[in-house]
């Protein structure tokens, strides 16, 4: 443990001078002015140089090389600003560590895509928690109906009730964060004394979302919901997920960084954009009123919610097998059927086509998920805000980006 404390917190000088863009005479000559703190490696190692330091100084030379703008730019979805080994996105979607998340949503469960994305070994989410699930009253949960909520309303109380959650080591988290995912999807059965029952006994986390959602659990039901909490696992440096990051490099502990990034998940241009493509089934109400619906709001200047992703010009990779996996399941449910008219009076009118967003909530309906598109997205997404998490802290320096000043003075 120590070791890894002083690797997280040091690098080697080969490390420090490709990080600066220098030869090894200049690093050096960094140290002897002060701008950089060495120390003698462990255990006969060369000596080392102090990571904090380094960047600090990185971010002056990048200023200096004109690389402000550039910054300011990447803010607004241009050039990338941290470097990650856990996933990129390219024209067919996200790849998770160098897999298709499409192709992984179609054979792996979520439990070990989330090993993926964590770099550790296999896992599972095993039953435990019904001593942990905290007790609340009924009327608590009757202010917050809707499930993105509870989950919100549960989180801090987890967190109290771990002593030891400060930052640890990467297994010490990973099995933290594998108890915490568990955990808040079986509290959205509080209060339903059958639900909770059933929840705590599923074997798998799609079934503990159906169960303790009272929405049944088949096997094809299943399948569905563990492609959906796949595909919504990673996507980059979303605002939920740079949140995320932001906090972790303060050195909060997980119960924080996840209640920041659920904030962030929680506003409607992200997360809860999948209240907004509920809300537009119930405005369209029948799949004949979708084109009427579709070209009235288009008069109005008013966007379609669920459709066009600034990062995928030809289409969101992620939304065609969850609209075809929820059409295979139950494609005759009626709301689902007002999607798909929605779906295709904007792929005729060619004004976009269908996001994760849309997915998600056909997931939903298909498989009786009550307003439960948003839930399943966040708690799909914990397992990418955990594996930034563990990246952001060995990579061991603060987020902290600088404001261009343009007021009046």
């Amino acid at each position: 443990m120590a070791q890894d404390r002083f690797d997280n917190q040091y690098l080697s000088a080969k490390a420090a001078a490709a990080l600066l863009g220098v030869k090894a005479a200049t690093l050096y000559a960094y140290v002897s002015r002060g701008w950089i703190e060495s120390v003698p490696g462990p255990a006969g190692r060369p000596r080392a140089y102090k990571r904090e330091d380094v960047m600090r100084l990185k971010v002056r030379h990048d200023a200096r090389r004109g690389h402000g703008p550039v910054a300011a730019g990447a803010l607004r979805l241009g050039e990338p600003v941290l470097e990650t080994e856990i996933a990129r996105i390219g024209p067919h979607g996200p790849e998770y560590r160098g897999q298709s998340a499409v192709a992984l949503a179609e054979r792996l469960p979520f439990e070990s895509v989330a090993a993926l994305l964590w770099g550790g070994p296999p896992l599972s989410f095993e039953p435990e928690l019904a001593e942990r699930l905290p007790t609340l009253p009924p009327e608590l949960f009757r202010l917050a109906p809707r499930p993105l909520l509870r989950l919100w309303l549960v989180l801090p109380l987890l967190a109290v009730n771990d002593l030891d959650r400060t930052p640890g080591i990467a297994a010490a988290e990973q099995a933290r964060a594998r108890r915490l995912i568990r955990a808040l999807a079986t509290s959205l059965a509080i209060g339903h004394s059958r639900r909770l029952k059933a929840a705590l006994k599923a074997e798998s986390l799609a079934e503990v979302l159906l169960l303790a959602q009272g929405a049944g659990s088949t096997s094809a039901q299943q399948r569905v919901i563990n492609q959906a909490l796949v595909l919504s696992a990673e996507h980059d440096l979303n605002p939920s997920t740079f949140t995320a990051r932001v906090a972790a490099s303060t050195g909060a502990d997980l119960y924080a960084v996840i209640s920041a990034a659920l904030s962030t998940l929680s506003g409607p241009e992200h997360g809860a954009a999948c209240d907004r493509v509920e809300a537009l089934i119930s405005e369209v109400a029948t799949p004949g009123r979708a084109e009427r619906v579709i070209r009235e709001r288009a008069q109005r200047g008013e966007p379609i919610p669920g459709f066009v992703h600034p990062l995928y010009p030809d289409g969101d990779p992620r939304a065609p097998p969850l609209l075809a996996a929820a059409q295979q399941l139950h494609g005759q449910e009626p709301r689902l059927r007002v999607l798909q008219a929605i779906v295709r009076v904007m792929r005729e009118t060619g004004r976009g086509a269908p996001t994760l967003d849309a997915g998600l909530v056909a997931v939903a309906l298909a498989t009786g998920l009550e307003d439960g598109a948003t839930a399943m997205f966040a708690l799909g997404r914990i397992a990418g805000w955990v594996a930034h998490t563990l990246e952001q802290r060995q990579q061991g320096f603060i987020v902290r980006p600088r404001a261009r000043y343009v007021g009046p003075g």
